[in-house]
């Protein structure tokens, strides 16, 4: 049975997202950071400005404009600036390599790059000049001088006039993790960024006393439509530039946040910082985590710190914040909750029938947030997307109460002997262990059983480490045969730019490691 969440009527008004701020307050603060801030009047004359000189040169609406900055504040100015004449955004993971950086260029044919100075040695490296109609604007913090975006800020354009613009345009191109996978370029409309806002306005119920702290990339979908969301209802917005705890409880301090975004791993990084304290939550209405399985330990060790819940959530590039937890409701910890205004969900088995109440299905979801398609890419488009519906690929169980519960990513499970593992159960249940600070599982080919399961695992700051079996008996005693039968201990545990393990490393470095051993 399809399972829909609460109706949604009427999409944010995107080309007046500013109103209601510049309305009620023009000279407040609308968005800050660590260096910058801008009121409500900056970021209305500061994106009008901006929008104007990128089409002095040379820029139209329908150009890819890729932007590969660090979080800032003005990168809220830049993106506002690309919607106001119908430029198409395409926000670059700020950990991508030279060779990242030139082929998300060349798959989206980007005419312009706006990027951090400090990575100007990466963006030559990538040698894309000959790719881009107009030369690479660069931009400088505060201290390093006046650079060309900020130059474009400050000159006054000699035509002012803005273009038109459809919901049917594309708005931003925001290419996927590759947690799954090589990158696809995630294509989304006006008209689909316009409902993503109004769904996260009504499930959050955002309101212009909202402090909003995005504790992960304005780079990435849930930043942006976080971001985008409190422009809309007239809140703050408290961009930190990154997630550590040196960064992160001052602002808290400082800015006292209503709602904080953050993925798992960061997360479970602060909370364990050894420096946050209760007063630095103290302020808190929603803590909410997803993008990743929010394990139990974490939830146990938050809620003991800041005496608050995390609301876990349910998000995916293509479509937006897709479930949270909870929604009027008490808490179901463990379970990703209920559908957002505005979707619909269905369980379903290979064949595409849906599932009964309780069995894992596979998810698919119909929403008008959703992407509208795969940039350039038609076949993937095609094999995602069918009847106005777009497979998730993810696996979930919804109970009897209408509460949907995470089960793994397609993709990802693990098949030993014909049982599927999946590996955030897994992952889940190592970090119940006193030592371990982080843990990615991942499946490792073996010819007898299909897959057999490994662990990669840090040690937490001053732990013991534990030894190979104990750490064997100690998943035993959890999962039971999804145990793994190996451990590798880790420095540093790979992250994508969004926080997330990085699985599709962690498979590759098995991968090499077994071609090595055949050398």
């Amino acid at each position: 049975m399809p399972y829909d969440g609460p109706p949604l009527t009427t999409p944010c008004d995107i080309p007046a997202i500013l109103a209601l701020g510049l309305k009620q307050k023009p000279n407040a603060v609308a968005v800050i950071d660590r260096d910058r801030s801008f009121t409500w009047q900056d970021l209305d004359d500061l994106s009008s400005r901006l929008a104007a000189n990128y089409l002095e040169l040379g820029l139209k609406a329908g150009d890819r404009i890729a932007s590969l900055l660090p979080n800032r504040a003005v990168l809220i100015v830049h993106y506002i600036a690309c919607l106001r004449v119908g430029l198409v955004a395409n926000p670059l993971s700020y950990q991508y390599t030279a060779n990242e950086i030139r082929r998300a260029i060349v798959d989206t044919s980007a005419s312009a790059l706006v990027a951090h100075s400090e990575r100007e040695p990466d963006v030559a490296t990538a040698d894309i000049a000959a790719q881009l109609a107009v030369d690479v604007i660069y931009y400088s913090d505060g201290a390093e001088g006046v650079s060309e975006l900020q130059r474009l800020l400050e000159r006054e354009p000699e035509n002012t006039s803005l273009p038109n613009i459809s919901t049917d345009n594309a708005a931003f191109i925001i290419h996927t993790s590759g947690s799954t996978g090589r990158p696809k370029g995630v294509t989304h409309s006006v008209g689909g960024l316009a409902w993503a806002v109004a769904s996260i306005a009504a499930a959050f119920q955002l309101t212009s006393n909202d402090v909003v702290l995005p504790c992960s990339s304005i780079s990435r979908g849930g930043g942006i439509h976080l971001s985008f969301t409190t422009l809309a209802v007239g809140g703050l917005i408290v961009v930190p530039w990154t997630t550590d705890a040196s960064e992160l409880l001052p602002l808290m301090r400082a800015h006292h946040p209503t709602i904080m975004a953050m993925l798992p791993a960061a997360l479970f990084q602060l909370v364990r910082s050894g420096s946050a304290v209760a007063e630095h939550f103290s302020s808190l209405r929603c803590m909410l985590s997803g993008g990743d399985k929010v394990p139990a330990e974490l939830e146990e060790e938050f809620r003991n710190l800041a005496q608050l819940e995390i609301q876990e959530s349910y998000g995916i590039t293509e479509l937006g914040i897709v479930t949270h937890n909870s929604q009027g409701e008490s808490n179901r910890l463990g379970s990703v909750g209920k559908p957002n205004p505005g979707f619909a969900l269905s369980l379903r088995n290979e064949e595409g029938d849906e599932v009964e109440t309780g069995q894992v299905g596979r998810l698919w979801v119909a929403s008008p947030t959703a992407t509208i398609g795969y940039w350039d890419n038609p076949e993937a488009t095609m094999q995602a997307m069918r009847d106005g519906w777009f497979d998730t690929g993810d696996l979930m169980r919804c109970d009897e109460d209408g509460y949907l519960w995470f089960a793994g990513r397609r993709s990802q499970i693990i098949v030993h002997d014909g049982h599927n593992i999946s590996p955030q159960e897994v992952e889940q249940a190592l970090l119940e262990h006193p030592s371990v600070a982080l843990a990615g599982v991942v499946g490792i080919r073996n010819l007898m059983h299909g897959e057999s399961v490994r662990a990669y695992i840090t040690i937490r700051q001053d732990a013991e480490r534990p030894s190979h079996q104990a750490l064997i008996d100690f998943a035993r005693e959890r999962v039971g045969v999804n145990a793994p039968e190996e451990f590798i201990v880790l420095d540093e545990m790979p992250l994508i730019g969004d926080g997330k393990i990085d699985r599709v490393l962690l498979k590759k470095m098995t991968a090499e490691e077994k071609d090595a051993h055949q050398l």
